[in-house]
C-alpha cells in the first residue's frame, strides 16, 4: 500500500540544512564552491497491522540532479528484544519489504538495522509500540471557510480513556468516481493512414465512461491532546475539500489512518513539517541539522536523516455522494473544458484532414454527429478532448474491491 513519503519533504530541506551554513544566506542552486554532503534518508514505520512491513532508503541529492537517489543493495532487518529477526528484501530500488507478514506487539522493543552496499552500518534506538487508540467516527461536514466559500471537511473523532496516546499522525487514501461528461458509445478510428486517407466510426470495446482514481495524502497531518482534560480527538479535520472540487462530483470515498506517535516521533514530524514551509525553509536563519532516532554505528558524526517509528494504527473508511450533501445543486466543474467542436474532414491532394490528424494523434474523442455545420465547425463529427470522452485518461476503469454504491 502506498504511503506518505516523508522523503519528498526531506529532500529539499536537507539540501538547505546540510549544503549551506546554518547562519549564512544561501543560493538555492548547488554550486562548485558549495560542499555537498550526501546523507542516508530512512523512512520506516512499522505498525500493529499484520502485513508485509515496508522500509524506504534513499540519499539526499543536489537540486540540479534529476531526483531521489535510491539506496539499493542494503541488508535490512528489524530485531526485537526477544531476539526475533525480521528480514527485508528489496523489491524495487530503495524499497524494502519484509519477507513475511508480521506486526509490532506491545511490551517489546524494536530496532532497525541496516548495512549498506558499501559496508556502512546503521541502527536505531530501541523503540516500543505506542498505545492503541481506535478511530471512533469519521464523517463529512458542510462548512463555510473564512472567505465565504462552501467546503466539506472530513472530520475524525477518537478517544483514549487511559490518556496515554496524546500524539497522533494521520494519512488518508481518497478514491473518487469519474464519469466522462461527453462520453459516446462510438469511437473514430483511422482505417488508412496513407492516401486515400480514411476514418471510420466504430463501437467502443472497453469501458470509458465510468472510472475511479485513488490519490494519497502528501503532507504531514498531526494532532495532539496535550493540555486538554481528556485524551479525546473531536472533529479534527483530516481533509478539506472545496465544494467546486471535481473529485467530489459523484461518489467519493476516503480511508483515514490514525497513527499514535511517541513524543519523539511527534516532535520529529512536527519539526519536519515546520521546516517544509516556505517561510522557514528559505529563511536566512537556518536552524541547522535535526536528528531522528537513527544513527551510524561506524561514525557517530555522520548525518543520518529519518525516524524509525513503531506505531499502533487504526483506520476507517467512509463514502458520500455530492448530491447527498448538496441536493438539487449543479455538479462541480469537470477537470477540464469539454466544449465539443467539429474540425474539417476535407482532404487536400495527399494531405490528411484536420480531423484525421487529430484522431491519428489521439488528441480527440468522438462525441456525436454535427447537425449544425458552419464556418467554425465545418466537419461532420463533433469531438472533444480525450479526458472528456474517455475517463481512463484520468483514472482506471477497474472498480476497487472496497467500492460500494
Amino acid at each position: 500500500m502506498k504511503k506518505v513519503k516523508i522523503n519528498h519533504i526531506i529532500y529539499l530541506i536537507i539540501i538547505v540544512l546540510i549544503a549551506n551554513s546554518c547562519i549564512e544566506p544561501f543560493d538555492i542552486k548547488t554550486t562548485t564552491t558549495t560542499t555537498f554532503e550526501s546523507a542516508l534518508v530512512i523512512e520506516a514505520t512499522i505498525t500493529d497491522e499484520f502485513k508485509y512491513q515496508e522500509i524506504n532508503l534513499s540519499k539526499t541529492f543536489q537540486l540540479e540532479d534529476n531526483g531521489p537517489l535510491a539506496e539499493s543493495g542494503a541488508n535490512v532487518k528489524i530485531v526485537d528484544d526477544g531476539q526475533n529477526t525480521y528480514d527485508f528484501r528489496e523489491i524495487s530500488p530503495g524499497k524494502y519489504v519484509s519477507y513475511s507478514e508480521f506486526k509490532a506487539l506491545p511490551n517489546k522493543n524494536y530496532q532497525l538495522q541496516i548495512i549498506t552496499s558499501d559496508g556502512k552500518y546503521y541502527s536505531t534506538t530501541p523503540t516500543p509500540l505506542t498505545n492503541s487508540t481506535q478511530i471512533d467516527n469519521i464523517y463529512a461536514s458542510k462548512e463555510i471557510d473564512d472567505l465565504g466559500f462552501e467546503k466539506i471537511s472530513i472530520l475524525v473523532d477518537s478517544f483514549d480513556p487511559t490518556g496515554n496516546s496524546k500524539y497522533y499522525r494521520y494519512e488518508y487514501e481518497e478514491t473518487y468516481k469519474i464519469i466522462a461528461p461527453k462520453w459516446s458509445a462510438y469511437d473514430l478510428v483511422v482505417t488508412s493512414n496513407v492516401p486515400p486517407f480514411s476514418i471510420e466510426k466504430v463501437f467502443k470495446t472497453r469501458e470509458e465512461r465510468v472510472c475511479y482514481k485513488t490519490e494519497y495524502s502528501n503532507s504531514i497531518i498531526q494532532n495532539e491532546t496535550i493540555g486538554f482534560s481528556e485524551d479525546r480527538v473531536f472533529r479534527f479535520p483530516v481533509r478539506v475539500l472545496l465544494k467546486d472540487n471535481a473529485i467530489i462530483s459523484h461518489r467519493y470515498s476516503i480511508l483515514v489512518k490514525q497513527y499514535v506517535q511517541s513524543l519523539d516521533a511527534f516532535t520529529f514530524y512536527k519539526t519536519l513539517n515546520k521546516l517544509s514551509g516556505s517561510e522557514s525553509l528559505f529563511s536566512q536563519n537556518q536552524p541547522g541539522f535535526f536528528n531522528g532516532n537513527v544513527f551510524s554505528v561506524n561514525d557517530p558524526n555522520e548525518k543520518v536523516i529519518g525516524f524509525f517509528e513503531v506505531s499502533s494504527v487504526s483506520s476507517k473508511r467512509m463514502f458520500f455522494n455530492f448530491l447527498d450533501l448538496f441536493p438539487g445543486e449543479p455538479l462541480p466543474p469537470y477537470f477540464t473544458e469539454c466544449e465539443p467542436f467539429a474540425p474539417s474532414n476535407t482532404f487536400y491532394a495527399n494531405d490528411p484532414s484536420d480531423l484525421f490528424n487529430l484522431i491519428n494523434s489521439g488528441s480527440v474523442k468522438y462525441y456525436g454527429e454535427n447537425d449544425k455545420v458552419d464556418f467554425t465547425n465545418p466537419g461532420p463529427f463533433l469531438v472533444v478532448s480525450p479526458e472528456c470522452g474517455d475517463c481512463t485518461k484520468l483514472g482506471t476503469n477497474i472498480k476497487p474491491d472496497f467500492w460500494v454504491e
